[in-house]
Protein backbone atom coordinates (compact mmCIF):
# COMPACT_ATOMS: atom_id res chain seq x y z
CA UNK A 1 0.00 0.00 0.00
CA UNK A 2 1.24 3.07 -0.99
CA UNK A 3 1.56 6.62 1.44
CA UNK A 4 -1.05 7.88 -1.07
CA UNK A 5 -3.57 5.44 -1.06
CA UNK A 6 -3.13 5.14 2.61
CA UNK A 7 -4.05 8.90 2.42
CA UNK A 8 -6.91 9.27 0.42
CA UNK A 9 -8.52 6.23 2.74
CA UNK A 10 -7.59 8.85 5.47
CA UNK A 11 -9.67 11.54 3.69
CA UNK A 12 -12.74 9.41 3.19
CA UNK A 13 -12.66 8.51 6.94
CA UNK A 14 -12.71 12.41 7.76
CA UNK A 15 -15.51 13.11 5.32
CA UNK A 16 -17.74 10.04 6.07
CA UNK A 17 -17.08 11.48 9.87
CA UNK A 18 -17.33 14.92 9.45
CA UNK A 19 -20.95 14.19 7.30
CA UNK A 20 -22.31 12.26 10.26
CA UNK A 21 -20.95 15.18 13.25
CA UNK A 22 -19.31 12.01 14.42
CA UNK A 23 -15.25 12.21 16.57
CA UNK A 24 -13.14 9.52 16.56
CA UNK A 25 -9.89 8.13 19.04
CA UNK A 26 -7.63 5.44 17.96
CA UNK A 27 -5.79 3.35 20.29
CA UNK A 28 -2.86 1.65 18.75
CA UNK A 29 0.10 -0.78 19.53
CA UNK A 30 1.88 -2.57 16.60
CA UNK A 31 1.10 0.33 14.22
CA UNK A 32 2.71 3.28 16.55
CA UNK A 33 -0.09 6.02 15.84
CA UNK A 34 0.52 5.45 12.25
CA UNK A 35 -3.28 5.84 11.99
CA UNK A 36 -3.79 9.37 13.90
CA UNK A 37 -0.67 10.73 11.67
CA UNK A 38 -2.14 9.53 8.50
CA UNK A 39 -5.62 10.93 9.85
CA UNK A 40 -3.81 13.93 11.12
CA UNK A 41 -1.51 14.77 8.35
CA UNK A 42 -4.70 16.12 6.67
CA UNK A 43 -5.80 20.10 7.42
CA UNK A 44 -8.85 19.94 9.33
CA UNK A 45 -8.85 16.90 10.43
CA UNK A 46 -9.31 18.04 14.12
CA UNK A 47 -12.98 18.68 13.81
CA UNK A 48 -13.18 14.73 13.44
CA UNK A 49 -9.72 12.71 15.54
CA UNK A 50 -10.38 12.91 19.24
CA UNK A 51 -6.59 11.93 19.36
CA UNK A 52 -5.32 8.69 20.40
CA UNK A 53 -3.19 6.43 22.55
CA UNK A 54 -0.19 3.98 21.61
CA UNK A 55 -0.16 1.50 24.38
CA UNK A 56 2.53 -0.45 23.38
CA UNK A 57 3.41 -1.76 26.48
CA UNK A 58 1.07 -4.27 28.67
CA UNK A 59 1.33 -1.85 31.37
CA UNK A 60 0.11 1.24 29.22
CA UNK A 61 -2.73 -0.77 28.08
CA UNK A 62 -3.80 -1.21 31.52
CA UNK A 63 -3.13 2.46 32.89
CA UNK A 64 -4.24 4.12 29.79
CA UNK A 65 -7.24 2.27 28.69
CA UNK A 66 -8.31 0.37 31.27
CA UNK A 67 -7.62 -3.05 29.74
CA UNK A 68 -8.20 -5.56 32.53
CA UNK A 69 -5.12 -7.43 33.74
CA UNK A 70 -6.58 -10.89 33.43
CA UNK A 71 -7.63 -10.45 29.68
CA UNK A 72 -3.72 -9.99 28.67
CA UNK A 73 -2.97 -12.89 31.10
CA UNK A 74 -5.34 -15.36 29.76
CA UNK A 75 -5.55 -14.13 26.02
CA UNK A 76 -2.09 -12.29 25.46
CA UNK A 77 -1.53 -8.69 24.21
CA UNK A 78 -2.37 -9.97 20.35
CA UNK A 79 -5.94 -11.29 20.73
CA UNK A 80 -9.28 -10.42 19.86
CA UNK A 81 -10.19 -9.79 23.51
CA UNK A 82 -7.46 -7.54 23.99
CA UNK A 83 -8.81 -5.77 20.81
CA UNK A 84 -12.25 -5.47 22.31
CA UNK A 85 -11.02 -4.25 25.35
CA UNK A 86 -8.52 -1.14 24.07
CA UNK A 87 -11.31 0.23 21.75
CA UNK A 88 -14.10 -0.09 24.82
CA UNK A 89 -11.97 1.27 27.14
CA UNK A 90 -10.20 4.10 24.82
CA UNK A 91 -13.66 4.85 24.33
CA UNK A 92 -14.65 5.53 28.02
CA UNK A 93 -11.68 7.40 28.72
CA UNK A 94 -12.34 9.83 25.12
CA UNK A 95 -15.98 11.76 26.58
CA UNK A 96 -15.99 13.59 23.18
CA UNK A 97 -15.32 10.39 20.86
CA UNK A 98 -18.14 8.25 19.20
CA UNK A 99 -16.09 5.58 18.01
CA UNK A 100 -13.00 4.29 18.92
CA UNK A 101 -10.84 1.82 17.06
CA UNK A 102 -7.85 -0.41 17.90
CA UNK A 103 -5.24 -2.55 16.64
CA UNK A 104 -2.81 -4.70 18.45
CA UNK A 105 -0.72 -6.98 16.23
CA UNK A 106 2.98 -8.83 15.50
CA UNK A 107 4.64 -6.81 12.99
CA UNK A 108 7.74 -8.76 13.18
CA UNK A 109 10.05 -9.43 12.42
CA UNK A 110 10.23 -11.45 15.77
CA UNK A 111 7.88 -11.77 18.01
CA UNK A 112 5.88 -14.71 16.58
CA UNK A 113 4.76 -18.17 17.09
CA UNK A 114 3.07 -20.77 16.04
CA UNK A 115 -0.03 -19.98 17.39
CA UNK A 116 0.44 -16.18 17.08
CA UNK A 117 2.77 -15.55 13.88
CA UNK A 118 4.23 -12.11 12.43
CA UNK A 119 1.19 -10.66 10.70
CA UNK A 120 -1.00 -11.35 13.30
CA UNK A 121 -3.08 -8.13 13.70
CA UNK A 122 -6.51 -7.76 15.59
CA UNK A 123 -8.39 -4.88 15.07
CA UNK A 124 -11.49 -3.83 17.76
CA UNK A 125 -13.62 -0.67 16.45
CA UNK A 126 -15.89 0.17 19.39
CA UNK A 127 -19.16 2.53 18.88
CA UNK A 128 -21.08 4.05 21.63
CA UNK A 129 -24.32 3.68 19.25
CA UNK A 130 -23.87 -0.30 18.28
CA UNK A 131 -21.79 -3.40 19.31
CA UNK A 132 -18.30 -3.99 18.48
CA UNK A 133 -16.99 -5.33 15.60
CA UNK A 134 -13.76 -7.53 15.96
CA UNK A 135 -11.26 -8.64 13.13
CA UNK A 136 -8.34 -10.68 13.29
CA UNK A 137 -5.80 -11.12 9.84
CA UNK A 138 -2.87 -12.10 9.07
CA UNK A 139 -0.92 -9.81 7.04
CA UNK A 140 2.82 -11.00 5.28
CA UNK A 141 5.44 -9.28 3.98
CA UNK A 142 7.79 -7.04 6.30
CA UNK A 143 7.87 -4.95 9.43
CA UNK A 144 6.67 -2.04 7.66
CA UNK A 145 4.19 -3.89 4.76
CA UNK A 146 2.16 -5.60 7.92
CA UNK A 147 1.93 -1.99 9.70
CA UNK A 148 1.04 -0.70 6.38
CA UNK A 149 -1.79 -3.34 5.82
CA UNK A 150 -3.00 -2.81 9.09
CA UNK A 151 -3.11 0.93 8.91
CA UNK A 152 -5.16 0.59 5.32
CA UNK A 153 -7.66 -2.23 7.21
CA UNK A 154 -8.27 -0.04 10.17
CA UNK A 155 -9.46 2.84 8.13
CA UNK A 156 -11.58 0.45 6.05
CA UNK A 157 -13.31 -0.74 9.15
CA UNK A 158 -14.03 2.63 10.22
CA UNK A 159 -15.51 3.57 6.50
CA UNK A 160 -17.86 0.59 6.99
CA UNK A 161 -19.76 2.25 9.95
Amino acid sequence: MRDNDIAVLAGQVLEHFRSSGRRLLTVESCTGGLISAALSDIPGSSDVLEGGFVTYSNVLKMSAVSVPEAVLLQYGAVSLQTAQAMAQGGLLNALDADVAISVTGIAGPDGGSDAKPVGTVCFGLACRTASPILVQCHFTGDRASIRSQAVQHALQMILSI
